[in-house]
């Protein structure tokens, strides 16, 4: 066994012999670049800092690195392929090119990890929400290496559609929707203030004040009534409350709370307005 003392030494003119080394390295946003050189990993701080993406680097004294100019495909193609390969589905960008994606076989990712959740990739230079991608697993991170052109493109399709329908994780149909697709849509969703119930209130009474004001009606609360109506309190111009079940998709009336001669549904919430407050002329 080495004298600890003649470890260090060892170790210490190792490191002082990485001086001038040029080697490449993946860096992420905020990062650091890594070498490992004789079965030690050493750690380099990136000058000028801010890079992303594959360079070449040069160590230019402990622990810092200078970068040289940005490493070529083939380059990038041969360090990957020390490291497997996996497939994944793309869910939202954390930061810069870093991105949060999710196993395209969970039954594959748990056999290889031990485990099964969201997985960070980092360098991702294409692809979007849902996009299937080819990356290089190092252990920890994922290494992204290219779009899977030879997945079928009709869930990235379908997913981003019931994505701007804002359907509901639950609610997800559609012919070859699997486990795996279901969970990468309910990751994407939980980060949409769409999907957030507060938000989508918020939206609702935005919608129903702005229908009230131009009718010269003011709202003062409304609930749930079901799927398809909302039980809306408000005030005419002059004061008056009143109580209506209005449409969700139209803000038709469903019912006024009044007499309107079975006409209720002739009318918007907006309209319903004027004609309360001019019913005696209109139902003479």
């Amino acid at each position: 066994m080495k004298n600890i003392r003649n470890l260090l030494k060892e170790l210490a003119i190792q490191e002082s012999n990485l001086q001038g080394k040029q080697f490449l390295a993946p860096a992420v946003e905020g990062g650091r670049v890594r070498l490992r050189m004789a079965g030690i990993i050493y750690t380099f701080e990136i000058e000028p800092k801010g890079f992303e993406g594959w360079g070449i680097f040069e160590a230019i004294a402990p622990g810092k690195a200078q970068f040289i100019e940005p490493a070529e495909f083939l380059q990038i193609a041969e360090y990957l392929e020390q490291f497997p390969p996996a497939r994944l589905w793309l869910a939202y960008p954390l930061r810069g090119q870093t991105w949060l994606a999710y196993p395209m076989n969970e039954s594959d990712w748990l056999q290889r990890t031990g485990t099964v959740k969201p997985v960070v990739v980092h360098l991702v230079l294409e692809g979007g929400k849902f996009e299937p991608v080819v990356v290089r697993w190092d252990g920890k991170n994922g290494w992204f290496e290219a779009c899977d052109r030879r997945a079928d493109p009709m869930p990235t399709e379908q997913l981003r559609t019931e994505l701007k329908r804002l359907t509901m994780p639950q609610n997800l149909s559609f012919k070859g929707l699997t486990p795996e697709m279901r969970t990468v849509y309910e990751q994407v969703v939980q980060k949409m203030a769409e999907f957030n119930p507060q938000w989508q209130y918020y939206q609702d009474e935005k919608r129903l004040e702005a229908a009230l004001k131009m009718g010269g009606g003011e709202l003062q609360s409304f609930q749930e009534s079901g799927d398809k109506y909302w039980t809306v309190h408000w005030t005419t111009r002059t004061g008056e409350q009143h109580t209506s079940a209005i449409s969700k998709q139209d803000l038709t009336v469903f019912s006024s709370g009044i007499c309107l001669s079975g006409r209720d549904h002739d009318f918007d919430l907006q309209s319903l307005i004027g004609v309360i407050e001019n019913r005696d002329e209109w139902f003479d």
